[in-house]
């Protein structure tokens, strides 16, 4: 196969890997939105958090001699989630439940004020400097003969795809079959009519940030794998990028949320591979606002209908 097409392919799965991720990332953003309305700008931080979780549990597990890598995956996975989720739920608390009858700008500087907070508060916790996450997988598969461009396809890479779509799974089956994902979409279709039939609309908006923040620790751990590094500031770019892939495939939608990310991803691959890393988060915000001025409710999204 000629090599410009081995490249090509190359960077389509780069891409995929990455689109994957942010598009747990976006669900948070998209269910929260479906449900009361409003933007969790301090979402991002949730996955920051998140990935530290993982990591200091990687390291315990290591140090404590324990060398089954599915053993160490799998219980880094399971506390970060279980943090994640504690970190979302009092992000409702605090920042949301209060103040969900007052006007949308003011929950929206609280998210933000949120979001500085927990940045702070890890770097005062773990320190501002660079961390190095460890590379749990090594090796994979590569395709393509000697004397052309090789296509490599990591283990860590096959990791990623595969826990991506037992989550994206796990939360279909959650919304259509569980009486608690049914209230979730009562609620999200109309949260006053809900409330009425007797639905704890309070129980379903913490649950909806705490799902989030499950997926968003998910997204951190496999991210940090796959960069090598994490920082506080690790979780504001992508927090930004997941918001953006959720606009684009259309806020609200969970469909929407991983088209968005997947194809932001791609978009992200792409301009790296053929252009510049330096221009890849100005594609991925050009994106943004191409979007919003000729399709404001995204790919998948449909028009807010005001509920009389």
């Amino acid at each position: 196969m000629h090599a410009d097409v081995m490249y090509f392919i190359q960077q389509l799965l780069n891409g995929l890997t990455v689109g994957s991720a942010y598009a747990l990332i976006a669900i948070g953003y998209t269910m929260v939105y479906g449900i009361i309305g409003m933007i969790n700008f301090a979402h991002g931080e949730i996955y920051m958090i998140g990935a530290y979780a993982a990591l200091i549990v990687i390291t315990g597990l290591t140090a404590l001699g324990i060398a089954a890598l599915p053993l160490i995956l799998l219980i880094a996975l399971v506390c970060a989630m279980l943090i994640s989720s504690a970190y979302g739920w009092s992000v409702e608390r605090v920042a949301y439940r209060p103040l969900r009858g007052s006007h949308r700008l003011i929950p929206l500087i609280s998210a933000i004020g949120m979001s500085i907070f927990l940045q702070n508060y890890v770097r005062l916790a773990q320190g501002s400097r660079n961390i190095g996450v460890p590379q749990l997988f090594e090796g994979g598969w590569s395709f393509g003969g000697a004397d052309t461009f090789q296509v490599t396809f990591s283990y860590l890479q096959m990791v990623i795809f595969v826990l991506t779509f037992l989550a994206m799974l796990a939360l279909t089956l959650f919304i259509s079959r569980s009486r608690l994902g049914r209230a979730c979409r009562a609620v999200s279709q109309d949260l006053g009519m809900a409330s009425l039939l007797g639905i704890d609309t309070n129980k379903i908006i913490s649950v909806t940030f705490v799902i989030g923040a499950a997926l968003a620790a998910v997204a951190g751990l496999l991210l940090s794998m796959y960069y090598g590094s994490i920082d506080p500031l690790f979780g504001f770019i992508a927090g930004l990028k997941a918001f953006t892939a959720a606009v684009l495939g259309g806020i609200g939608s969970i469909p929407g949320a991983l088209l968005g990310g997947l194809i932001l991803g791609i978009a992200e691959s792409m301009t790296s591979g053929y252009l510049s890393s330096e221009y890849k988060d100005v594609v991925s915000f050009g994106l943004l606002i191409l979007i919003l001025l000729f399709r404001p409710t995204g790919l998948l999204g449909k028009p807010e209908v005001e509920k009389i």
